[in-house]
């Protein structure tokens, strides 16, 4: 069968950056805002959405059209480059609307000239948007203009965006409202869970890049949604020569697959590229990850806060841009999703690594330090790896991935051995549960009794993380 059984959704495109952009808009102290992100993550839809909202003429620009403006924008005169802009917009520019320069790597003296439009245009709204930003200021001889302007990072639609974009805004809510009560755990009903883990494997499927999101809305198709994944990805590789020229595209090309391909697995070089150097594959994953089509998580000691103190750089894994996108270049097509049982998908280890991936860049967003970070020990006997470590609370939170409902803690009991902390949270595909862990752990030369408070969540309670943790610890939970 070709369409989704239920086929009554309502798109709905808001996503949770709206509340940002709102508040940056009637800040007093607003700067112009640079909006980040990989291509056709949503960034200009946001933009579009905000005008509508707040009943604002937009003035929007795609540079990349319009490259021959560079000349006025290097005038770093804001006026004349107003004026310049007038001859192009339907409609007259003023500081009741809004403007927008999309695409702005395009015309890299436009992001120069952002801090004069602050310092001699305060009361104009401008916005921009750029994918590979970072790019153009490598190859020009000025940077961003620090402190003139602020920055919001977009990247694809999160699980509860999804849910609300196609229709099902009940479950969303049933995610936005758990709270975890003092003193025992919080039920949520066998069928809402079921549920939601139905979702979370169409979503897995489907993933949050906004087109394909749209598109299944509309139809409800998943072929449909498999044409627009491969759009997209032909979209992504057609770019490589942007990143750089003069680099060898069929290289990047298998750094692009093998990111898709293994997420959540230690880089090994040679599995990459076995006939190329460790540095040329090195540059090749950090221009991906500078176009926010990769992520690397890597690894640290975690000898204490902040984690990024203690990173080893060389020491890292790779996550994707979005679940849906490495699912379609993994080859799950939309036969493979109606043949799987409810959990099949959604238990794929390598999917639901992603998936809380994915999503802890997205709480980690707003923060100063946004690289994700992992613990791992090796040894001939003894390795240890728990997939995710962050910082909740003001506390180092060991986060393991299990593909299932059950699994083994040994690297959790490892971790808390060695670091002492208190609590720590498994994402499966079980209901929330929290528990007290007693377990005998072997060091060098003995061994020593370990306890410490377990987080047991569903992987689409992700989104609640820092709630969740937040308020274990406040009811008394550092104290097992």
């Amino acid at each position: 069968m070709d369409f989704w059984p239920l086929l009554t959704y309502t798109l709905n495109m808001d996503r949770h950056q709206s509340i940002d952009l709102s508040t940056w808009l009637h800040s007093r102290r607003r700067k112009p805002l640079v909006i980040r992100g990989a291509r056709q993550v949503g960034k200009s839809t946001l933009v579009e959405l905000l005008a509508k909202e707040e009943g604002r003429s937009l003035s929007a620009i795609n540079l990349e059209r319009h490259p021959y403006l560079g000349e006025a924008f290097a005038s770093n005169d804001p006026l004349a480059i107003v004026n310049m802009l007038h001859s192009i917009l339907d409609a007259p520019l003023s500081a009741e609307g809004i403007l927008f320069l999309d695409e702005i790597q395009a015309v890299p003296a436009a992001i120069a000239s952002l801090r004069y439009f602050l310092e001699e245009m305060p009361r104009l709204p401008v916005m921009a948007a750029g994918s590979l930003m970072e790019f153009a200021l490598a190859n020009h001889a000025f940077s961003m203009p620090v402190g003139r302007v602020e920055y919001l990072q977009v990247g694809p639609m999160t699980f509860t965006e999804f849910l609300n974009g196609i229709g099902k805004g009940g479950l969303a809510r049933t995610i936005d409202q758990f709270e975890w009560p003092i003193g025992h755990n919080t039920p949520i009903p066998k069928v809402v869970h079921e549920r939601l883990l139905e979702h979370l494997r169409l979503y897995q499927y489907v993933g949050g890049m906004p087109e394909a999101v749209r598109v299944f809305a509309d139809s409800g198709s998943l072929r449909d949604v498999s044409g627009i994944h491969a759009n997209i990805i032909d979209a992504y590789r057609d770019d490589f020569p942007k990143y750089a020229a003069r680099r060898d595209m069929t290289r990047m090309l298998r750094v692009f697959n093998f990111a898709a391909r293994q997420p959540g697995r230690k880089v090994k070089f040679s599995n990459i590229s076995p006939n190329d150097q460790s540095a040329t594959i090195r540059r090749d994953i950090d221009l991906l990850a500078m176009a926010r089509v990769v992520a690397k998580v890597t690894h640290s000691a975690c000898s204490g806060l902040p984690l990024e103190a203690d990173l080893k750089e060389n020491v890292y894994k790779l996550l994707f841009l979005d679940v849906g996108l490495m699912n379609a270049i993994c080859g799950v097509g939309w036969e493979t999703i109606q043949a799987t049982g409810t959990t099949d998908l959604v238990n794929s280890g390598t999917s639901a690594e992603q998936f809380i991936g994915q999503h802890l860049q997205y709480l980690l967003a707003r923060r100063p330090n946004r690289e994700l970070t992992y613990w791992l020990r090796e040894g001939r006997s003894n390795n240890a790896e728990v997939d995710y470590v962050v910082e909740l609370a003001g506390q180092i939170v060991p986060i393991e991935v299990k593909a299932g409902r059950a699994g083994t803690l040994k690297s959790l009991h490892q971790f808390v051995a060695e670091k002492e902390t208190t609590l720590a949270v498994r994402f499966d595909a079980s209901p929330p549960s929290l528990q007290k862990v007693q377990a005998q752990v072997r060091t060098k030369n003995s061994s020593r009794l370990v306890h410490y408070w377990l987080v047991s969540l569903p992987l689409y309670l992700v989104e609640r993380l820092q709630n969740i943790v937040g308020g274990i610890l406040n009811s008394g939970g550092r104290s097992p």
